[in-house]
């Protein structure tokens, strides 16, 4: 199946303005350098939309703007405890049923799990309604602290701005990584973060200098992941012992130093396998691995697949 080239968004009444956003700004034009889709809001009916700031949205499609829709998305809105109306669930249902990714995230989840399309599936919104997700949708394994879940042609995000961890994931999913990163460049994020909610439960880790230092070692690793990287290297440069390093590096990101250079290096080789021809052994040493073996051991265990496979897959799916 190629990847989704058509994407319609609905708006709920009291739709969230920043999830409207989130996805306009990932699906919407991009400029020259980058293709662009098909990209439409629609709601119950074309017409004023009230958001959860008061402001209204002029949406310009109805609700038969899903049916011809690759994805389908469900946002979030300020009425998600009432579940959408006959049609609405309808519609999302015929858009599975015929083969359209249905995505959602935040509380727009709830649409989903009304429709049925999360029954026996794994799913995530945002962390404060997640037990009001599970009480009310026991078929529903819902996970609180992901910040999405991928169902294959159901997916799901967590709360707010990780509306777009899951746009840029699908991104990832179904373009490549180097796609999803240019279009994470374009709107100045970082291409995935790693960890799950639970790291923005607590407050947020104060503003100070080892702070600026931790993001200074972090850019640096970036840049250099060809060396070995060991977490003493990384504690030495942000001038702190390496128990504290560990111990702010997790606070601050959500995972180990150890698993968030794992995953940048398998992006980073993700990337060269679908730009480049090098071959995989140099894709090793550039992001870090000793040899092509160690590097294949890493991937198979995150992708399924070994690097020349995924080549080849992704190749065949331009």
């Amino acid at each position: 199946m190629p990847p989704f080239t058509t994407v319609a968004a609905y708006a709920p009444p009291g739709v969230g303005l920043l999830a409207a956003g989130i996805v306009a700004e990932v699906f919407g034009p991009h400029g020259a350098e980058l293709p662009g889709f098909d990209f439409a809001l629609c709601a119950d009916r074309p017409g004023p939309v009230p958001s959860d700031c008061g402001v209204p949205l002029s949406i310009a499609y109805g609700l038969d703007r899903l049916a011809g829709a690759d994805l389908v998305i469900a946002l979030p809105g300020a009425g998600f405890r009432t579940p959408p109306s006959p049609a609405v669930l309808a519609a999302l249902r015929a858009a599975h049923e015929r083969g359209a990714v249905v995505a959602a995230h935040c509380v727009g989840t709830f649409a989903l799990a009304a429709a049925g399309l999360l029954d026996g599936r794994r799913a995530t919104t945002h962390w404060r309604f997640a037990a009001l997700l599970a009480e009310r949708h026991p078929e529903v394994a819902v996970d609180a602290d992901a910040l999405y879940v991928d169902e294959g042609s159901v997916v799901t995000g967590a709360g707010a701005a990780a509306g777009f961890d899951l746009c840029l994931h699908l991104l990832r999913r179904e373009y490549g990584a180097a796609f999803a990163n240019a279009v994470a460049r374009d709107v100045v994020l970082p291409s995935h973060r790693d960890g799950g909610q639970a790291q923005y439960l607590a407050a947020p880790v104060p503003e100070d200098g080892r702070d600026e230092r931790l993001a200074e070692v972090l850019g640096w690793a970036r840049e250099n992941l060809h060396q070995p990287l060991p977490v003493t290297e990384l504690a030495r440069r942000a001038v702190m012992s390496r128990r504290s390093f560990a111990r702010r590096f997790t606070a601050a990101t959500g995972t180990t130093p150890h698993a968030w250079l794992r995953e940048l290096r398998l992006s980073r080789a993700e990337e060269l396998l679908e730009t480049t021809d090098l071959p995989v052994e140099e894709i090793a040493c550039r992001v870090g691995y000793g040899s092509a073996a160690v590097l294949r051991e890493h991937f198979v265990r995150r992708r399924g697949v070994p690097p020349r496979s995924y080549r080849r897959a992704f190749a065949a799916a331009q």
